[in-house]
C-alpha cells in the first residue's frame, strides 16, 4: 500500500504487500495501542539512505507519526508461529507484543520489514501487556549497532519511542518506562511459523510458505529443479556461519528458542543478551536459564539442533536425506568460518582457514588466563608493532593483563606461533596486519557495566547524552 499523497515521506514509501498476499492462514490484523506520551529516544539516520530518503528531509515528526502513532498505514499483521522454548514444543505463541507494518524494497533490491515490539496486545498477547520497556529497547539499539559494526549479519532498530507508560516487571525494578521499537530486518518469518502449520498439519500452507521464502530471500534458486533442497543447504551455512560471527564476537544471545530463528539466517530478537567478559564456554546470558541451554558455547548445537527441529515440518517438502546431507555440512561450515574470523582478530586475512592451530591457541590462552577477552584484541590491535617481527619476546610485552606467572608456557608457546605466521607475512605487508586489527577488533565492548553505565544517567536524570555517546563509539570502532 503506498500513500504518495501523504507529507510523511515515510507514510509515501512504497509498501509492497508481499507476506499479506499469503492471506490470513499467516497472521490477523490488528490495532495499534494508543500511547499518552511520544519521545522519540533514537532514529537510525544511517539507514534512512537504504529507502531513498534524505535523512536531512526526515523529521523526528515523521518517526512519531508513522512510528509511534502509527497513522496512515494498514493492514497491521500479527504473524502466527509456535516455537521450541527450553527443548519444549510450546503452540501458544505469535506476534504478542508486536505486528509487521509494512514491507519496503531498499536501493540494494532486498526486501525488508518494518516490525514493531511494545506496539500493544495481539490475539498472542495471553494476560502480558504487549509493551516494552524502555531498557529493553535500548539494550536492542545498542546490541544491533554493535553487532552490525562487528560485522555479523543482524537485524537493526530503525526508531525507538519513548511512550509515557508505568510498566510493572519481575526482571527490572518497577515501575519502569516504557516504549515502542521499529525493527528493521530482511524477515520476520522464523523456523516456528512453519512449525505452527506443521502442528495445524497444513502441508499445503508449509510449501506456499516455502514457495514466498525462496522466491523473495534466497532469489538466485527461485525456479531451480532442486530449490527446495538448494534453499535448505543455503540456510544451513547462513546459520553456521552467523553462529561463527556470535561467536567470534564473544557475544551470547541469551534465548535460542527456535521461534527467535529467522528463515533468512539473520539475527534478531535480542532479549537477555550478553557478550563475554572472559572465555567462558559456560557464560548464560539469561538469568532464568538455569541449567545453561543457551550459554555461550553450545550456541553452535543449539544452532544446528534448530535447523534439525526445522526438518519436521519442511519434510512435506524436501526430501529428509537431502536436508540430513545438507545438515551434516554444518559443523564444516561453521569451523570454517570461525576460523577466518578469529584469524582476522588476530590480524591474518591470508592465513588458509584450515590452519587452526593459532586459533586454538588463542582459545587456550584466553580460557586458562581469563583475561577480557574484548581487552586481549584490543590489546593486541594497540599494541600491535613492527618489531614484534623481528623479536618473539617483544609480542605483548607492554601488556599487563595477562598473569604471566601461571600461563609462561602457554603463553610463550602462543607468542612463537604468533611470531611463525607474522614472519610469513611478508615486510611489505605488514601493515596490512595492523589494518585488518583494527577493522576486526573495536576498542569499545558493550559489556553489561558499559550499558548499566549509560542507563543509569537515564534513570535517574533523564540525561541521553551518554547513550548517544555510546552509539558513537560503538559505529567507530
Amino acid at each position: 500500500m503506498s500513500l504518495a499523497n501523504s507529507s510523511n515521506p515515510f507514510l509515501a514509501l512504497n509498501y509492497e504487500p508481499a507476506l499479506e498476499s499469503l492471506g490470513n492462514d499467516y497472521f490477523d490484523q490488528v490495532v495499534a495501542a494508543e500511547f499518552p506520551t511520544h519521545i522519540l529516544r533514537f532514529r537510525n539516520d544511517a539507514l534512512i539512505p537504504l529507502l531513498k530518503l534524505d535523512p536531512q528531509a526526515v523529521t523526528d515528526d515523521h518517526f512519531i507519526e508513522a512510528f509511534g502513532k502509527f497513522q496512515g498505514r494498514e493492514p497491521l499483521l500479527a504473524l502466527r508461529y509456535h516455537g521450541y522454548q527450553f527443548g519444549q514444543y510450546n503452540p501458544y505463541l505469535g506476534d504478542g507484543r508486536g505486528f509487521l507494518y509494512g514491507q519496503v524494497r531498499g536501493t540494494d533490491g532486498e526486501l525488508y520489514d518494518f516490525g514493531t515490539k511494545g506496539s500493544g496486545t495481539t490475539p498472542y498477547s495471553r494476560s502480558a501487556d504487549g509493551r516494552l520497556t524502555l531498557k529493553g529497547g535500548v539494550r536492542e539499539v545498542l546490541a544491533a549497532e554493535a553487532l552490525h559494526q562487528m560485522g555479523v549479519r543482524t537485524s537493526r532498530c530503525f526508531s525507538l519511542i519513548e511512550t509515557g507508560e508505568a510498566l510493572w516487571r519481575g526482571d527490572e525494578p518497577s515501575p519502569t518506562r516504557s516504549s515502542v521499537m521499529i525493527r528493521f530486518s530482511r524477515s520476520h518469518i522464523r523456523f516456528g511459523t512453519f512449525e505452527r502449520l506443521y502442528y495445524i498439519e497444513r502441508p499445503d500452507l508449509i510449501q506456499k510458505l516455502l514457495d514466498h521464502v525462496i522466491k523473495y530471500y534466497y532469489p538466485t534458486i527461485w525456479g531451480k529443479a532442486e530449490q527446495y533442497a538448494l534453499f535448505y543447504a543455503e540456510l544451513v551455512k547462513r546459520v553456521a556461519e552467523l553462529t561463527a560471527q556470535w561467536m567470534a564476537a564473544g557475544f551470547c544471545h541469551g534465548v535460542l528458542n527456535t521461534d527467535n530463528m529467522s528463515i533468512t539466517g539473520e539475527s534478531f530478537d535480542y532479549g537477555p543478551y550478553a557478550f563475554i567478559p572472559s572465555y567462558d564456554p559456560l557464560f548464560t546470558a539469561a538469568y532464568f536459564d538455569y541449567y545453561r541451554r543457551y550459554c555461550y558455547g553450545r550456541q553452535p548445537s543449539v544452532c544446528k539442533l534448530n535447523l534439525e527441529l526445522l526438518q519436521e515440518p519442511l519434510q512435506a517438502v524436501i526430501p529428509p536425506e537431502d536436508m540430513e546431507v545438507s545438515l551434516s555440512m554444518f559443523d564444516e561450515h561453521y569451523h570454517v568460518e570461525y576460523n577466518k574470523l578469529m584469524l582476522q582478530k588476530l590480524g591474518f586475512s591470508q592465513l588458509p582457514v584450515t590452519e587452526g592451530e593459532l586459533v586454538q591457541t588463542t582459545i587456550q590462552l584466553l580460557q586458562e588466563t581469563q583475561v577480557g577477552y574484548h581487552d586481549f584484541f584490543s590489546k593486541l590491535t594497540h599494541y600491535f608493532s613492527n618489531q614484534w617481527r623481528e623479536n618473539t619476546d617483544l609480542i605483548l610485552h607492554e601488556i599487563d593483563i595477562l598473569p604471566w606467572d601461571s600461563s609462561s608456557e602457554l603463553l610463550e608457546k602462543w607468542r612463537n606461533l604468533y611470531h611463525k605466521y607474522l614472519t610469513q607475512v611478508p615486510q611489505s605487508e605488514v601493515a596490512n596486519v595492523a589494518k585488518q586489527l583494527q577493522q576486526s577488533n573495536p576498542q569499545v565492548a558493550l559489556l553489561r557495566p558499559v550499558i548499566e553505565s549509560v542507563w543509569e544517567p537515564i534513570t535517574q536524570e533523564d540525561n541521553w547524552q551518554p547513550f548517544y555517546d555510546l552509539l558513537t563509539s560503538l559505529r567507530e570502532n
